[in-house]
């Protein structure tokens, strides 16, 4: 229980100290998300928040695992700088789709071939149980790459990717303590402690952003830790095996996961690329509803947390009947949410200042607009 408690307060405080100092160069050096015709936000904000959990989460890990008691750690760390080094490029400079996705791959290889993190068993799901080498691979490579996404793809509100993000790693920590697997749930608490550390200051209204950085790095921990539990809780050799592990997986990922896919494939749909922006995440939907930042991370989270309940207390129905019950109820709440919300025209805005340059533009609603024109 001491690592537990070291590795949190190490995480804790290094990333709470980096911050302001973060916030300070930012401004200095003017590294700002600058809002545009997508962005939410209204002001410049910095979006450099990941340096700091990427640092508190790496310092909580190195001086709390036992290197000698986890021989895949350094592959795991190794895939967290691809990770890391990927995100800060994309926030400062930004880069292709492509190449971001090549770097991914290369983080996935590290966790899969080195890491030995692999899914080789459905565990039921579909009548489906051990799974050929080559499905395996393709298998685990698609649900490392999709997870790390979709935490990026999230992150779209103050205070919810970060949420979402602590609460999975906080149930994954729980789990991996009371089954004695120290270097897991040393992870899964480490990044809980840079993750509190940063919410104090990405919560509406946030001072800053944790850009691909940050996402990224909660995807690819969470990646690791999901596929862990999934493999080892539905075994009997542990202490608390689980039954349907992967149906309770799925549920704790669910609202970053089942938005991605939903997303991507809406953008196929209309023969689009998947990586392509727009406005048809949830939270937009819920922004698009009058609801604030805060008050939909607190809706997400707890509609998450209900639901992995549910799942846990009904893991004995088996993992078909759990994973197509969680899918349907998500896309029951997501036509509920898109069929009440009242559609906002919003138009991109742009004003110039006292010297005649152009200001960012930003997203404003047309009916709103008109009547004030309307009324000068």
């Amino acid at each position: 229980m001491f690592d537990v408690i070291l590795s949190v307060a190490i995480s804790f405080t290094i990333t709470f100290l980096a911050i302001p100092v973060i916030i300070n160069v930012a401004e200095m050096k003017k590294l700002f998300d600058v809002p545009d015709a997508r962005k939410i936000h209204q002001t410049p904000i910095t979006p450099l928040g990941g340096i700091a959990i990427f640092a508190g989460f790496v310092f909580g890990c190195l001086l709390t695992i036992r290197f000698k008691d986890s021989f895949e750690f350094q592959y795991f760390i190794a895939a967290t700088f691809v990770i890391f080094f990927l995100g800060l490029k994309d926030d400062i400079l930004v880069i292709s789709p492509i190449k971001k996705f090549i770097g991914q791959v290369l983080a996935a290889f590290l966790i899969i071939y080195d890491g030995r993190i692999q899914i080789r068993s459905m565990h039921g799901f579909l009548g489906i149980y051990e799974l050929p080498e080559m499905f395996s691979l393709l298998i685990t490579y698609f649900a490392v790459i999709v997870i790390i996404n979709s935490f990026n793809l999230i992150d779209g509100v103050d205070g919810l990717a970060g949420s979402l993000g602590l609460m999975s790693a906080a149930i994954f920590g729980i789990y991996f303590l009371n089954v004695n697997m120290p270097s897991y749930y040393v992870r899964a608490f480490s990044l809980c402690g840079s993750l509190l550390a940063f919410l104090i200051f990405n919560f509406q209204p946030a001072k800053i952003f944790m850009g691909d950085t940050g996402s990224l790095l909660i995807g690819s921990i969470n990646a690791i830790l999901v596929i862990k539990f999934i493999n080892v809780a539905n075994t009997t050799d542990v202490s608390y095996p689980i039954t349907s592990s992967p149906a309770i997986g799925f549920t704790i990922l669910m609202i970053p996961l089942l938005d991605t896919l939903r997303v991507f494939s809406i953008r196929i749909f209309k023969r689009r690329s998947p990586f392509s922006p727009d406005r048809n995440h949830i939270h937009h939907l819920l922004l698009d509803r009058g609801l604030s930042h805060r008050a939909i991370t607190i809706l997400l989270v707890s509609l998450n947390l209900i639901l992995i309940g549910l799942v846990y207390l009904g893991r004995s129905l088996g993992c078909t009947i759990l994973i197509s019950s969680v899918i349907a109820i998500f896309f029951i709440f997501i036509a509920a949410v898109y069929y009440t919300s009242k559609p906002r025209l919003m138009v991109a805005k742009t004003s110039t200042d006292e010297n005649g340059k152009f200001k960012p533009s930003k997203l404003v609603s047309l009916i709103k607009d008109t009547i004030l024109e309307q009324k000068n």
